[in-house]
């Protein structure tokens, strides 16, 4: 056994093969002395990068005024960064609850759609990912299902805009939305007359970085229209400036009923917000709503967030987002042209996939490949997620923090090319699976 997991529940498939002794910027910095390059953002969360000055400080202040109180007591923060919440997000988005983390957030989402709507079915993409609490989990498609019983009752799924492998065999490399389409004919005819909401990531990253096309949330909301269903958007990965825009649903015109926020608002702090109108708010009030932990509207977190906030329009890091992510796709495409297992490589700003197949004209998704190639990455100085969608693990998924510059990009793009070279000339069988 690992000395280090005396103690800890191994929670996920298993730890880095390092003790992390602090961290900076895109970088961390290992016990033993080593520095990697950190093609994560922490868990995503590190939007600005790990140890910015503005939000140490945020934290330094709160620490000498107030870090908790009694969940029915708001502190200056938590007014602050509602108000300032409320400034950003569209009409008629205005009021928050502040939370802890995006499985919370989508949780408490999907409690409001359904006391508000008085229903209970929920619609989810296939390969989406919202978190794994119990309720919330029932419609998180990419995994965590097998072993844990029964999901919620009046649970869904759409088939996602998957245009490289595309679920309906319709597309091929371009979506067109009969997914969508023949999706929801497919939830008419299971539903019991009780649908109360679809919630739908921008763009799906645990499942594969998956890019609907422009017009998909439009259409998704037309579809929620005709059947008097909410449309809830969950921007735990693609808001505040990673995909190039504040919010990610700009880029299609409209506006959710409700929105949560979470990883990128913390700066590497627990934080979230479920944010929906004046009248849903209000009516799910007058209907007895309760969501109550020990750490809502806590000032800690929310001074943070909104240092956050600060930076962001301070240091123009959503248009400086918008231009890393252009160049990023840039140099990886550079990439592809020189390894024929990249089949694909797509994304939005700083969120990017490369997903890796045995070749291009099979597709056949190269697992061990990727797994190896992970491996090698760490070893090498580079650390990024390798992303999966149920036993299928064979997507890279990229989101340096929104400060990255071009030549830590260069320098990833330099280490995965060596790593997938490495990789290949060790073992032809990781090619074929």
């Amino acid at each position: 056994m690992d000395e280090r997991e005396r103690f800890l529940i191994r929670y996920a498939s298993g730890f880095a093969p390092f003790v992390v002794a602090r961290a900076e910027g895109a970088w961390v910095e290992t016990t033993d002395g080593r520095r990697i390059l950190d093609f994560t953002s922490g868990q995503i969360c590190s939007t600005i990068g790990h140890g910015h000055p503005r939000i140490s400080a945020a934290i330094r202040q709160s620490l000498d005024e107030v870090v908790h109180l009694n969940s029915w007591m708001l502190s200056e923060p938590v007014l602050a960064l509602a108000e300032r919440l409320a400034g950003l997000v569209p009409a008629p988005l205005e009021r928050s609850i502040l939370l802890n983390t995006g499985s919370e957030a989508n949780e408490v989402a999907l409690k409001l759609a359904k006391l508000h709507t008085g229903r209970f079915e929920v619609v989810g993409l296939t390969r989406s990912f919202h978190g794994l609490l119990a309720g919330i989990a029932s419609v998180n498609f990419s995994m965590a299902h097998s072993g844990y019983g029964p999901l919620l009752p009046g649970s869904f799924a759409l088939p996602a805009p998957y245009a490289y492998r595309c679920p309906i065999r319709h597309c091929d490399g371009a979506c067109d939305c009969t997914c969508l389409d023949a999706g929801f004919e497919l939830v008419d005819q299971q539903s019991v007359g009780s649908l109360a909401a679809v919630i739908a990531e921008p763009v799906l990253s645990t499942g594969g970085i998956i890019v609907p096309p422009d017009g998909y949330l439009a259409r998704l909301k037309e579809h929620c229209a005709r059947r008097g269903m909410l449309l809830v958007l969950d921007e735990a990965q693609t808001c505040l400036g990673r995909l190039g825009t504040m919010f990610a649903f700009e880029r299609d015109g409209i506006v959710p009923d409700l929105l949560t926020l979470s990883k990128t608002l913390g700066g590497g702090l627990p934080l979230a917000a479920t944010i929906t109108s004046a009248a849903i708010a209000e009516d799910c009030e007058r209907k007895g709503f309760l969501h109550v932990t020990s750490h809502v509207s806590d000032p800690l977190p929310a001074a943070a967030g909104l240092a956050v906030l600060d930076v962001i329009e301070e240091e123009g890091l959503v248009q400086r987002a918008a231009t890393a992510g252009e160049y990023l796709l840039a140099r990886l495409r550079e990439l592809q042209r020189s390894h024929e297992q990249i089949g694909d490589v797509r994304g939005r700003g700083l969120l990017v996939g490369l997903e890796l197949v045995t070749d291009r004209e099979s597709k056949a998704p190269a697992d061990e490949l990727g797994r190896a190639v992970t491996d090698e990455c760490l070893a090498r100085g580079l650390s990024m997620n390798i992303v999966r969608s149920g036993k299928i693990a064979n997507c890279f998924r990229l989101a340096p923090p929104l400060t990255v510059t071009e030549d830590e990009i260069d320098l990833a793009v330099e280490i995965l090319d060596a790593s997938i070279g490495s990789v290949l000339s060790a073992g032809a069988s990781l090619v074929s699976g």
